[in-house]
């Protein structure tokens, strides 16, 4: 390929660190010459030992027996000019030190990465403001430091405040904002750059569900606009919609890539969710009153196993486990499930007409309450698990939050979308059965 249709070529990229360094963190250029001055022998050593690797220490740090952690291990990748690129994996997986090495910020121990254009990174939101300044000298101040020229920021000012939304306090110092203030503020200044290619870290994690949508609104206009794109994101949905391609990190390495429908699957049957299964191995930790308690919940697809995403149109299983401790009581378990927003969904009970009124012996019981296809809006879902006795009528346990799962959309086959290719809104998202008749006019349409 030739390096003019080319924007980032990564050529056996790696990065490794030690276990147990730390890097000392100063508050100005001026402390960290003086810390040097101070103890130069030191300072050697440790930014040595935080730097200089081996060949011997790469080679132990392969066995996992020693204090090297490779953070990434032979990644290598090209990304077109236009391309926007998602990055996928779990916690620790690599996915925010490869945006670092790409954007410059830590250099990478092995191999390299060409960047052919203007970068911008929004890694972590807010880096830059200064507590003492206003909102309005914060935006010209972050605006410098993430590349932009003064007459840049001053022509783009007023759409950075009216996204933000904190207009009111444009002249108050930022140590008097709230954190979430600050998000919208960081995130509408990064957001109003144009440069030629364009790094962004979970932005969508930050601020509430409101502020969310509208940083998504913005990603896809970015996209529209023919720029390149790096993002990262824990949001199924949003790799899907704003991604073609993708690429999946697993412990430093690349182990899926391609389309993004087919990455977003693999990674999803990979079983690497975290918050879609709860366990409480001992009974005496485990939620529960003296009749029941609870052992575990998860969820499931419609093969049994343990998911963390599941596709808009398939149905889905919500799995509770609980021991019985006395025999003879009427149990009523039930599942609530709420959105990001906190809206109470729906509620569902036991309703198996092997148990309904009828009062259970001791034992362990595994019950699935399942969710069809079509009927849940897209985005993330947290289910509430509760069991309670009717006669006499009291709570045994009532775990808040107690797993999470992302409906995903990924724009295949039929739906309740239809052709319509933009966010659609609401709690729920069924797809309805739709009947319309035609009449032909006898009079030729209007011009």
């Amino acid at each position: 390929m030739n390096n003019q249709d080319l924007a980032i070529e990564a050529r056996n990229l790696s990065k490794i660190y030690r276990i147990g360094l730390e890097e000392e963190q100063h508050d100005s250029l001026l402390t960290s010459l003086t810390a040097f001055v101070k103890s130069p022998l030191k300072n050697y050593r440790k930014y040595r030992s935080l730097y200089k690797f081996e060949k011997k220490d790469m080679e132990a740090g392969q066995d996992g027996n020693s204090d090297i952690i490779w953070a990434l291990r032979d990644i290598s990748f090209d990304v077109r000019r236009g391309e926007v690129l998602g990055i996928i994996g779990s916690n620790g997986a690599g996915k925010s030190t490869l945006l670092k090495i790409l954007s410059r910020i830590t250099p990478p121990t092995s191999g390299s990465a060409k960047i052919y254009g203007r970068v911008s990174s929004l890694l972590e939101v807010g880096t830059g403001f200064h507590p003492e300044l206003t909102g309005r000298e914060n935006i010209f101040l972050n605006g410098t430091i993430l590349g932009m020229k003064h007459n840049e920021v001053k022509r783009k000012f007023g759409q950075i405040v009216e996204f933000s939304g904190i207009g009111k306090f444009l002249d108050t110092p930022v140590k008097r904002y709230s954190s979430g203030m600050r998000v919208r503020l960081a995130f509408s200044v990064a957001a109003h750059l144009e440069p030629e290619i364009l790094i962004v870290d979970e932005v969508l994690a930050v601020g509430d569900a409101e502020f969310q949508k509208k940083c998504l609104g913005k990603m896809e206009s970015v996209t529209r606009e023919g720029r390149t794109v790096l993002f990262v994101s824990h949001n199924m949905g949003a790799i899907t919609r704003l991604c073609p391609n993708a690429i999946h990190l697993e412990k430093g390495m690349v182990v899926h890539s391609g389309d993004s429908i087919s990455v977003v699957r693999q990674y999803l049957s990979s079983g690497k969710a975290t918050s879609a299964e709860r366990v409480w191995e001992d009974d005496e930790d485990a939620p529960g009153g003296e009749v029941a308690s609870l052992q575990a919940v998860r969820i499931k697809d419609s093969s049994g196993m343990t998911v963390d995403n599941i596709d808009i149109g398939s149905p889905i299983g919500l799995e509770m486990r609980f021991r019985v401790k006395k025999d003879g009581f009427l149990l009523n378990p039930h599942f609530h499930l709420f959105n990001q927003s906190g809206d109470h969904i729906f509620v569902t009970m036991d309703l198996d007409p092997r148990w309904r009124g009828k009062r259970r012996p001791c034992g362990t019981y595994t019950s699935t309450a399942w969710i069809p296809g079509h009927l849940l809006n897209e985005g993330r879902l947290f289910v509430t698990a509760a069991m309670g006795t009717l006669e006499p009528r009291l709570n045994q346990y009532y775990v808040r939050d107690a797993v999470s799962f992302e409906v995903i959309d990924n724009l295949q086959g039929d739906g309740a979308r239809g052709d319509w290719t933009g966010k659609i809104d609401g709690i729920i998202r069924p797809l309805l059965k739709w009947e319309t008749e035609f009449s032909k006019e006898n009079q030729p349409c209007d011009l």
